[in-house]
């Protein structure tokens, strides 16, 4: 079983980048990312509440 045939497939399917080249336009970078900065801040303040010395 050869190894080229699978891996020239994968290659062509990644290069064309699917059906819609895997920009989705209902996903803004700004609203992501502010999002993720907010998610770490959040567990950021959750992890000093419990790492209080007592």
């Amino acid at each position: 079983m050869s190894l080229h045939s699978p891996v020239a497939q994968l290659a062509t399917l990644a290069a064309e980048g699917g059906e819609h080249g895997g920009n989705h336009e209902s996903i803004s970078p700004l609203m992501t990312g502010g999002a993720a900065f907010v998610i770490l801040i959040l567990m950021l303040w959750i992890v000093t509440r419990f790492n209080r010395d007592r």
